[in-house]
């Protein structure tokens, strides 16, 4: 029998995967800031985008900095977006609620940096309605990961990979790019290939209730478009049924059985 871990030693295991969130977050705040200007987000230094002013060290201290810096650029004064501190906030909040679910393992730390990645992709796609190739391709390099990790099961990993990109591919064609985009056949191609067939399969079907249901609501309140950015909401999907994915369909397969 195991035995439990102390109320303060989880505390502060806890305030580790949050501090260590943020820090992820905000590298994923820096790409996407620089991917849709096709701006290097290793070689060119952070700096405040209104006066060009290089950020010293102290000034790129996640979550803090901000803060500190009451929110404005130390060289101009120009205000910084509060979505840069929420973004780095989301992102540690969204690795405890993982480490929650799925305890200290190697699935909860690729489940984290997938999560990274599709908070990047979705924030990207919503804005530009194009999935950056490169988060596609770490999230299926974390796929791979996964199938090594697992070995006993992997092919239920590689049916993932196909279960839902291959019938979107096929939608893809007949509809020549205008039902679904490229980025998006990708995206389920690597997270199916992290997550197995069963969940990636409730992934899509959630992404789509989700992405229906909330773009005919923005359509109705703010006129927007019939163009619809499925990368977000297929993102979420991606999230749910990976955490939440096995609990569900047991209670649904148990009913109708």
């Amino acid at each position: 029998m195991l035995t439990p871990i102390p109320t303060s030693l989880k505390i502060f295991l806890y305030i580790i995967i949050f501090l260590y969130g943020i820090v992820i977050g905000s590298f994923i705040d820096v790409c996407i800031c620089r991917i849709p200007k096709k701006e290097s987000i290793v070689k060119v230094r952070s700096h405040c985008e209104s006066c060009g002013y290089q950020l010293k060290w102290y000034d790129l201290i996640p979550v803090f900095s901000y803060l500190c810096l009451g929110g404005k650029c130390r060289k101009c004064k120009e205000k910084i977006s509060v979505w840069h501190p929420l973004l780095e906030v989301s992102n540690g909040l969204l690795y405890i609620v993982i480490f929650t679910v799925c305890n200290i393992s190697v699935e909860s730390l690729l489940y984290c940096l997938a999560g990274s990645a599709l908070l990047g992709l979705s924030v990207i796609d919503f804005k530009t309605c194009e999935i950056p190739v490169g988060f596609n391709i770490f999230i299926g390099v974390l796929g791979v990961i996964r199938v090594l990790t697992d070995l006993s099961n992997w092919h239920l990993y590689v049916i993932g990979f196909a279960a839902v990109s291959a019938f979107l591919y096929l939608l893809y064609i007949l509809s020549k790019g205008r039902a679904i985009g490229g980025g998006d056949i990708k995206l389920m191609a690597a997270c199916g290939l992290l997550i197995g067939w069963k969940l990636i399969i409730l992934a899509f079907l959630i992404g789509c209730i989700l992405g229906s249901v909330v773009h005919i609501i923005r359509m109705k309140v703010s006129g927007e478009g019939h163009v619809l950015a499925m990368g977000p909401y297929l993102s979420i999907g991606v999230l749910i049924a990976a955490l939440w994915g096995n609990i569900f369909l047991t209670w649904y397969f148990g009913i109708l059985l």
